[in-house]
This record gives structure tokens, sequence and C-alpha cells, in this order.
């Protein structure tokens, strides 16, 4: 294994209601262990993604690792059945790549949201 490279990590879709994410937030984790978003992580996320993220930033294929049928994008998702808890499960994309991050949501709008009750 090589030198470790950046992961970019994109909510690819939501089944229910997630407090935390929008489809199409990215936060990085960069050179296997720093973390780097605009916005707020969810614990849950980073729980799915532990097992996976050291082996991902060396280059090891997402499909020797069970995340992908082909191709270099891995695909998890948070621990929350939102079935069960009314909350959202989040579907992820990781790949390799460049840091990046979303914008910084302003918390006018995420205010705005939390009272809302929706996505």
């Amino acid at each position: 294994m090589g030198k470790k490279r950046d992961l970019v990590v994109e909510v690819v879709g939501i089944r229910g209601y997630c407090p935390v994410y929008q489809v199409g937030d990215t936060f990085t984790i960069g050179e296997g262990f720093m973390l780097t978003s605009g916005s707020p992580v969810c614990m849950h996320s980073l729980a799915s993604l532990m097992p996976y993220y050291v082996a991902l930033s060396a280059g090891v294929s997402p499909a020797e690792l069970g995340l992908a049928r082909e191709g270099e994008v891995a695909y998890l998702q948070c621990l929350d059945p939102c079935e069960l808890t009314k909350g959202g499960t989040v579907v992820f994309s990781v790949k390799r790549g460049h840091r990046t991050v979303s914008p910084v949501r302003s918390r006018q709008k995420q205010g705005q949201r939390a009272k809302k009750g929706t996505p």
C-alpha cells in the first residue's frame, strides 16, 4: 500500500428524515486520519466509516472490501434504522480524491429546518 490519500465522503441518499445531512453534503478524511468539514458531521456516519477508512485511503479496492460491485467508489450507510426510530438512514459514497467540503450552511437555515422538522 502506498501513501494514504484523501477520502471524499458524499451523502447520496437519505431514507426517512436526517437532522444533520442533506443529499450532496460532503466531508473529507485527509491523509487517512484528518476529518475536515464545513458543516456538522454525525457520529453515526463516523461509526460506519471506521472499519474501512484506512484501507480505502491506502488504495484497497472498494470491491475487495465488499463495499461496491466494481469501480473505485465505496458505498456505506449510517447506523440509524429509520423504520424503527423515525430518523433517517443516510447512504454515503466514499472515493479517493482531493480535499473538499460542502459550503457552511447558514445557522439561520439550519434553525428553520429544525423548527419545521423537514429535510
